[in-house]
């Protein structure tokens, strides 16, 4: 079995072509993420709807909806081993993503509209799902957040993972503002269990909160994390989220044969 090692702004992942073939997607996600410490497993495999289908799984083995690092990795081991082309179409549990190769590096993807936007579910904490299904996320504004302090906010963003307020549980982004269009961004992630270096969609969900609270008025985000530089663009109108891209670079760490 051959398996890359990829990752999109330091989010990564274990992935391989399963087309065709008879996997035990959680084992082998258990089996494969220890060996790089990989945020997530990720697998190929034939679609009725789409160019494919990406099976998404977390390291610690349970499913994920979808990922949008993980969206725009997987573009980019469809396009390098001849499964797609620079335009292509995925089909996700979280519903249809479409990808677009910009360079050989960096890859851009659609994220999938909101499907629940609850801008006050716990307090001054926005709830957002992107997708229908969608990946959960909690949003939430810590002024003055820094990498370096990250201690301090473990054990707040590991309570909010596992509150109530959020029924299946929640990836949770805390942001500060750094200039008018940029936030730094840390992400605690349901099924790592920890700080991740980037999170897609979470950074989509934070450029979704802040768009819908009139806040990011030109509909642009960067967003810094630990792991590097992710951009989000949103388009919309009366409220209403129509578009969310996400756009970053991608890389092939390290190709096993297992």
């Amino acid at each position: 079995m051959k398996v890359w090692y990829m990752n999109g702004a330091g989010n990564d992942f274990m992935v391989i072509d399963a087309r065709g073939k008879d996997y035990d997607f959680e084992k082998l996600a258990l089996q494969l993420c220890p060996i790089t410490g990989a945020d997530g497993f990720m697998a190929v495999d034939y679609s009725d709807k789409a160019d494919f289908k990406l099976h998404f799984y977390n390291s610690d083995g349970t499913r994920g909806e979808m990922c949008g690092n993980g969206a725009r990795c997987i573009c980019r081991y469809a396009y390098d081993n001849g499964i797609a082309g620079a335009s292509m179409v995925v089909e996700t549990d979280a519903g249809l993503v479409t990808g677009q190769r910009l360079d050989q590096d960096l890859y851009r993807v659609k994220l999938n509209n909101p499907g629940i936007l609850d801008l006050n579910r716990k307090g001054d904490c926005t709830y957002v799902e992107l997708g229908n299904p969608g990946v959960p996320h909690a949003v939430k504004e810590v002024p003055g957040l820094r990498y370096e302090n990250k201690a301090e906010y473990f054990e707040m963003a590991r309570a909010l993972r596992h509150d109530p307020a959020f029924p299946k549980g929640a990836n949770v982004n805390l942001y500060t503002w750094i200039s008018p269009e940029a936030v730094r961004v840390l992400t605690f992630e349901r099924g790592v269990e920890d700080y991740t270096l980037a999170c897609g969609t979470g950074c989509g969900s934070t450029a979704v909160t802040l768009w819908s609270q009139g806040k990011l008025p030109g509909g642009r985000l960067i967003a810094q994390n630990q792991g590097g530089l992710l951009v989000v663009t949103i388009e919309g109108e009366n409220g209403i989220v129509s578009s969310i891209m996400l756009e970053g670079s991608t890389e092939v760490d390290k190709i096993y044969e297992i």
